[in-house]
C-alpha cells in the first residue's frame, strides 16, 4: 500500500484560496491533436503511470497522513478537457487561459490531474496544458510522468510486454487509525531526533539561519559530531521587494525559448555551467525589472531553488526534494561580474550539499504529528508570509531531453513548466526546461505584484543578450 509521505501531505495542507500547489507545463505542438486520441493513449498508458492513477483516501480525523488508492474507473471525459481561443489565437491569449487554470485547485475526490486540449492557436500549433498536484509528484517526478505519456517517433510505441503493476489497497478505517495513533505516540521522539539533527544544520534553514550565531553553533556542531568542516554558507535575509508577501488568488503566466546553443555559448566563455548562465539570467532579469518598478535593493535577492534527493541515493514515490537558498546579485551591475556571483555562491552551496544533502525540510515535516500539521503549515505560512518572508523568488531549473518527442503523432515545439508561487517563496516563480536544443522558461507571478509577466519574460531574453555582448568581446 502507498501512503504519502510527511512531506508530500504538506502541499496539501498548505494549500488555500490563494497558496495553490499545482505543478503544470505548457506543451506546444505542431498541428491539432484529437481528444479522442489522446484519452485512447492515456487509457493505454495510465495503467503504468501510477501517480495518475491514484486518489486520495484520507485517514478517520486526520490522525495520519492520507494513503494513496487506486482508481480502477478513471473518468478521462473528467480529467481530459478541451476549449478554443477565440482568434487570432495568440501566445497572450494561451498564457491568460493557462493563468486561469493554474489557479483552480484540483478535485482531491479524484486522482490529482488534469489535461486540457487548447485549441486555436495561430500557425496551426495546439497547446496541452497539463497539471497535477505537487502532493503526487515533484518536477522531476513530473517530468517523469509526461515522459511516458510520450514518444519519440510520430508512430506511439506498444505498452510494456510485462503487466502493470497494482497498489496494494489502503488498510480499514479502524487499521488506519491503529497506525495514526501508533505514529502520534512516536512523533515526540522524532522531533527529539530532529532537533538533535538539526543543530549542524542550522545555516541551511531560512529564518533560522538569521539568528545571531546560529552558523557559529551549526559549525561547531559539525565538528563536534566529526563531520569536519564544511563549507560556509551566507546570511541571507531576504530584502523587500514588489513581490514579497502573501500572495492573491490570481496569476499572470507568460513564457520565453532561449536558443540553448546561446546559453552554451556563454557556459563556455565564461567557464562556468548552463545552471549557472540560467541563475545569472535570471538574475539580470529581476534586476530590469525591479529598475523599472521601485528600484534595485543594495543586497542580493533571496532565490529558493529545489534540489533533487534522488541524486543523494533517496528513492521512492513522491516528493523527494530539497529547498536550498541561494544570492542572486541583482545589485551587481555588470553582467559578468553578476554571472561570476552567481557561480561562486551555487559552487559553495553544491559543495555543501555534496557533503550533506539538505534534508532538514522532510525530516521537520516528519517530526509534526500529522493531525497538526494542516493547521501547522497555514499558520506558519501566513505568519512567515506577512513578516519576514525568507525567499524572494522561486529558481528552477530541470534538464530535458534533446531529441524531438511526439503526442499522438504531434510534435512537441516547446514545453514550458508552470510552477508553484506562495506567500512564502514570494510572487514569483521561474522555471527553466531543456529540451530539443532550446531553454524553454515559463514565468509565474501573482497578478497584482507583477501584473505583467510577459515584461518579466523578455527581461530573461535581454539578460542573456548582456552575456552575449559581453562574450563578444572577449579575444577569440
Amino acid at each position: 500500500m502507498a501512503q504519502l509521505t510527511a512531506l508530500d501531505a504538506q502541499f496539501l495542507h498548505f494549500e488555500t484560496a490563494t497558496n495553490i500547489a499545482n505543478i503544470a507545463g505548457l506543451a506546444i505542438l505542431d498541428g491539432d491533436l484529437n481528444r479522442a486520441d489522446l484519452q485512447a493513449l492515456l487509457e493505454r498508458r495510465l495503467p503504468y503511470v501510477p501517480a495518475l492513477r491514484r486518489k486520495l483516501a484520507p485517514v478517520p480525523f486526520g490522525l495520519d497522513h492520507p494513503y494513496w488508492m487506486q482508481e480502477d474507473d478513471l473518468d478521462l471525459d473528467y480529467h481530459v478537457r478541451e476549449i478554443g481561443l477565440p482568434p487570432p489565437g495568440d501566445d497572450r491569449q494561451l498564457a491568460d487561459q493557462v493563468s486561469r487554470l493554474h489557479a483552480r485547485r484540483l478535485d482531491r475526490g479524484r486522482p490529482l490531474w488534469e489535461i486540457y486540449l487548447i485549441h486555436g492557436l495561430y500557425g496551426g500549433r495546439m497547446g496541452l496544458y497539463t497539471k497535477i498536484h505537487h502532493a503526487a509528484v515533484d518536477g522531476i517526478g513530473g517530468a517523469d510522468v509526461l515522459a511516458a505519456l510520450l514518444d519519440i517517433s510520430p508512430t506511439p510505441a506498444p505498452p510494456p510486454a510485462e503487466e502493470p503493476s497494482r497498489d496494494a489497497p489502503p488498510p480499514g478505517a479502524a487499521e488506519m487509525v491503529a497506525r495514526g495513533l501508533a505514529r502520534l505516540a512516536g512523533n515526540p521522539a522524532l522531533a527529539l531526533r530532529f532537533a538533535a539533527r538539526a543543530v549542524p544544520h542550522l545555516d541551511e534553514i531560512p529564518v533560522v539561519s538569521w539568528i545571531p550565531g546560529s552558523h557559529v553553533v551549526s559549525s561547531l556542531a559539525r565538528r563536534l559530531a566529526g563531520a569536519g568542516q564544511a563549507p560556509e554558507l551566507p546570511a541571507l535575509p531576504a530584502p523587500r521587494t514588489p513581490f514579497s508577501g502573501p500572495v492573491s488568488a490570481h496569476r499572470r503566466f507568460a513564457f520565453v525559448s532561449l536558443p540553448l546553443e546561446e546559453v552554451k555559448r556563454v557556459r563556455k566563455a565564461f567557464g562556468v555551467t548552463v545552471n549557472d548562465v540560467v541563475m545569472a539570467v535570471c538574475a539580470g532579469a529581476l534586476r530590469a525589472w525591479l529598475a523599472a518598478h521601485g528600484g534595485v535593493p543594495h543586497q542580493p535577492l533571496v532565490a529558493g531553488v529545489p534540489f533533487s534527493l534522488r541524486a543523494a541515493g533517496v528513492e521512492g514515490p513522491g516528493n523527494q526534494v530539497a529547498i536550498m537558498t541561494a544570492p542572486l546579485a541583482v545589485h551587481v551591475e555588470d553582467p559578468v561580474a553578476r554571472l561570476y556571483h552567481v557561480r561562486h555562491a551555487m559552487q559553495r552551496i553544491k559543495d555543501r550539499f555534496s557533503l550533506s544533502p539538505a534534508r532538514w525540510l522532510r525530516e521537520f515535516s516528519e517530526s509534526m504529528p500529522a493531525a497538526l500539521m494542516g493547521l501547522a503549515a497555514r499558520s506558519a505560512f501566513s505568519l512567515v508570509g506577512q513578516t519576514a518572508p525568507p525567499i524572494n523568488v522561486a529558481v528552477s531549473n530541470v534538464p530535458g531531453p534533446q531529441f524531438p518527442l511526439y503526442v499522438c503523432g504531434a510534435r512537441l515545439l516547446t514545453h514550458y513548466p508552470v510552477s508553484v508561487i506562495t506567500d512564502v517563496s514570494g510572487g514569483v516563480n521561474i522555471t527553466a526546461f531543456s529540451y530539443d536544443g532550446s531553454l524553454d522558461i515559463g514565468v509565474v507571478t501573482d497578478r497584482k505584484m507583477v501584473p505583467d509577466a510577459w515584461e518579466l519574460a523578455a527581461d530573461l531574453r535581454a539578460a542573456l543578450d548582456e552575456l552575449l555582448q559581453a562574450e563578444a568581446t572577449l579575444p577569440h
